[in-house]
């Protein structure tokens, strides 16, 4: 009995050879595909959006290639942008328009209108601003948090009061003000967006959020304050990638708006410590989600005066007009 022998119906090397050309192929488009690098905070929420965006390819789909590197602050994250060592990174524009009024063309692109607030014990009698006098009040960050000068204005117009002169602050990193917050050593708390809906999904009580204290002196709450910044030479030799950032981000928010199955999935990065947290972050960061189109910029104009008054050149340096130039829209 002879047994028949099955040959390939090409040769090997033909096989290998189409293989090795598709590889080659594959490999040369990858090459073309510009690469993108973004450094963030490792454990700052833009990553929830960051992860949307790698995770379902929407920065391939808009023609690059995101590299994402996590640093352990703003500051690292600001040098190493400076220092030409990536592409973008996430700021509030008003150290943007300092920047470009001290003469660096920095751009940004709008990415959240999410700001914090201040909280209080939930059995705390503070009604008001105004009931916080003498109190002991923790601010995350320093003494030019825009969230703290903007509760200040209002303080000052709508009671007649000085929260600076009246509280004592105490001044930290958001996770120090969260800690000392839930453990009963402050009157109240200013905290980033996120911190306070964690001490919120706690029990303690809002006493007013930023978003509200802005429109109660006539600011328009839907200013994006946080963005992505990239370099003014890199949007004009190379608009399509910037363009397709911008793109990608707004992709990924219009996911993030509406599909609780993504947030499921993003759920382990989180680091929620309950269903309550985990919620609380998902609806804070989709209240975040600044509408499509360009910056108001004579509100932006606004928010920035008020910043100069009360933060001096501390905060703003040179920009004390609104810079042109310095906003790029998101997409559509």
């Amino acid at each position: 009995m002879r047994l028949a022998v099955v040959r390939p119906s090409r040769p090997l090397a033909v096989v290998l050879a189409a293989a090795l050309a598709v590889l080659l192929a594959a490999a040369d488009a990858l090459a073309e595909t510009p690469v993108l690098r973004i450094s963030v905070l490792k454990f700052g929420t833009v990553n929830w959006e960051l992860d949307t965006i790698t995770h379902h390819g929407l920065d391939r789909a808009n023609g690059f290639a995101l590299q994402v590197e996590g640093v352990a602050g703003g500051a690292a994250a600001k040098v190493a942008f400076q220092g030409g060592e990536t592409d973008v990174i996430v700021s509030d524009w008003i150290w943007v328009a300092r920047q470009r009024a001290a003469g660096k063309d920095y751009v940004f692109i709008p990415y959240s209108k999410a700001v914090g607030g201040i909280v209080v014990p939930a059995d705390s009698p503070a009604r008001t601003l105004a009931d916080l006098k003498g109190q002991k009040i923790g601010v995350a960050g320093g003494p030019l948090d825009k969230s703290w000068i903007i509760l200040r204005a209002l303080a000052e117009r709508a009671h007649g009061i000085d929260l600076e002169r009246e509280t004592e602050q105490v001044f930290g990193a958001p996770p120090l003000i969260f800690k000392s917050a839930l453990g009963g050593e402050l009157g109240g708390a200013i905290n980033y967006w996120h911190f306070m809906a964690k001490m919120e999904a706690a029990g303690m009580r809002r006493l007013i959020s930023v978003a509200e204290a802005a429109e109660n002196l006539g600011l328009d709450p839907e200013t994006p304050l946080l963005g992505y910044v990239v370099k003014g030479e890199m949007l004009s030799d190379k608009p399509q990638l910037i363009s397709g950032l911008a793109a990608a981000s707004r992709s990924a928010k219009a996911l993030l708006a509406e599909d609780d199955a993504e947030w499921e999935r993003l759920r382990p990065r989180m680091k929620a410590a309950s269903d309550a947290q985990f919620a609380a972050l998902k609806t804070g960061f989709r209240a975040g989600i600044p509408a499509p189109g360009p910056v108001d910029e004579d509100s932006a104009a606004a928010l920035l005066a008020l910043m100069s008054r009360l933060g001096g050149s501390d905060l703003v340096g040179l920009a004390s007009d609104l810079p042109d130039g310095l906003f790029v829209e998101a997409g559509s």
